[in-house]
């Protein structure tokens, strides 16, 4: 059995090499300059992270680095499916029985993509980090290598490079639509944004969902959920109450941007004769946001007490999710959009709140980047009437109160419905901040 192992794993070595690399859209994502940590690549089902492995391997070779040097190996394979984490030193060695002169004198690129499918992969994984020169590249389905478990099973040499859905940007350059400069946009650039940021709130950004109708959309999507439900939690963690589970999935990919209480959910459960317990829920909300299908946010707020005492707000990893359950079958322009925010805050690195006042008044998200800058951010799609406004912007400066070093920002589709901003209020137009470096 080795030798015929040993076999296929040196032919898909030398496949790999000689095949040319894929097709892609370039993905724009952060990865922590570490020096000798993993880079764990994650991220929900489908939104491309072997897709982003290739990207790597290919700027390495566009960069100079000699292909020789860079072994890409998928365990996606129905002939390794009985591999052992023995079995994977084999992958190592005839990956240098081939290019010899690399071993130990070099520093080798190892991408291992899908490796959580053999048992036991992080014990081999610590010990190449320790025994052989290389930079280590590692993938799996969210199924068995969540961003918890990543951290907890690498013991810290491991880092995450999150993988999300298309940001809008990318949206654009998928369709080779890309602009560069958003400082100085003609008009005829503002409509065509105007007309593809429309899209974008109700396509979303996975990348098969993009150019396939919208009846084929919605069942794709709704595959997506229902994969991500049955692999990543209802089976990985040996869910006990099923039913729940998919009615808070439901519920939360609804009303994106909604406040969702474990106690209020409780009851409404509890009146339809459904029995759970609070504990058991508050596990399977976690667990939806460890396999990426859904993301919350707490209040603002020092007292511990009061942060579990306020609901959390909860927000698809994706957009196109919103319309799949929500029973009007109406688009939310507002929620969607407001959606795509939370999302790009969470992809640019911001730690995310929402604030609620002392005038009762709510602020969409507090912002706070690692820098120490901090930002209020309301997004409004438009404003009908001054009522609307004079809220809008009550809530941010009744919230700069608590916060007096935070920029205002107000994101909006159409920033000629304001009138008389205040000066410190930054009034921008939502594709124009999405476009932005930061």
């Amino acid at each position: 059995m080795n030798g015929k192992l040993r076999t296929i794993i040196r032919q898909k070595i030398i496949d790999t090499e000689a095949s040319p690399i894929p097709d892609f859209t370039r993905r724009d994502v952060y990865i922590p300059n570490v020096p000798n940590k993993a880079i764990a690549v994650i991220g929900m089902r489908r939104v491309g992270k072997t897709t982003f492995l290739w990207q790597v391997l290919k700027d390495r070779v566009e960069s100079g680095f000699p292909r020789e040097g860079i072994l890409f190996f998928s365990f996606d394979d129905e002939r390794l499916m009985d591999m052992t984490v023995e079995d994977l030193q084999l992958v190592v060695e005839e990956f240098y029985s081939l290019h010899p002169e690399w071993r130990d004198r070099k520093r080798s690129l190892f991408i291992l993509d899908e490796i959580q499918l053999v048992p036991g992969w992080e014990r081999f994984v610590r010990r190449i980090l320790d025994t052989e020169n290389v930079e280590l590249y590692i993938s799996g389905s969210s199924a068995r290598m969540l961003s918890r478990e990543v951290a907890t099973s690498m013991r810290g040499r491991a880092l995450e490079a999150v993988i999300f859905p298309f940001s809008f940007r990318e949206f654009l350059r998928h369709r080779n639509e890309e602009i560069q400069e958003v400082t100085r946009l003609t008009k005829a650039q503002r409509s065509f944004l105007r007309k593809r940021l429309d899209e974008y709130l109700l396509i979303g950004g996975f990348p098969e969902a993009q150019g396939i109708s919208l009846r084929d959309r919605i069942q794709l999507l709704k595959s997506y959920v229902d994969i991500t439900l049955l692999r990543d939690v209802i089976e990985r963690y040996d869910v006990t109450k099923p039913v729940a589970l998919r009615i808070m999935t439901r519920n939360l990919l609804a009303n994106p941007g909604g406040m969702f209480s474990v106690n209020r959910f409780y009851n409404d459960l509890k009146s339809r004769g459904i029995k759970v317990s609070k504990d058991l829920l508050y596990e399977y909300l976690s667990y939806l946001e460890d396999a990426f299908l859904v993301q919350s946010i707490w209040l603002a707020t020092d007292s511990e007490r009061k942060r579990w005492a306020n609901p959390r707000k909860i927000y698809p990893i994706d957009q196109g999710f919103n319309l799949l359950f929500d029973p009007t079958g109406q688009r939310k322009i507002s929620k969607a959009l407001e959606n795509v925010v939370f999302i790009e805050l969470l992809r640019r690195g911001a730690h995310i709140e929402y604030v609620k006042t002392e005038d009762d008044y709510e602020v969409d998200f507090l912002a706070r980047w690692p820098e120490g800058r901090k930002e209020l951010i309301q997004v409004c799609s438009f404003v009908e009437d001054e009522k609307t406004q004079i809220r809008e912007i009550r809530a941010l400066l009744s919230a700069q109160r608590d916060f007096p070093d935070a920029e205002l920002k107000l994101i909006t589709l159409y920033p000629e419905s304001f009138e008389n901003i205040p000066e410190n209020v930054n009034l921008i137009e939502v594709s124009e901040w999405l476009l932005s470096a930061s």
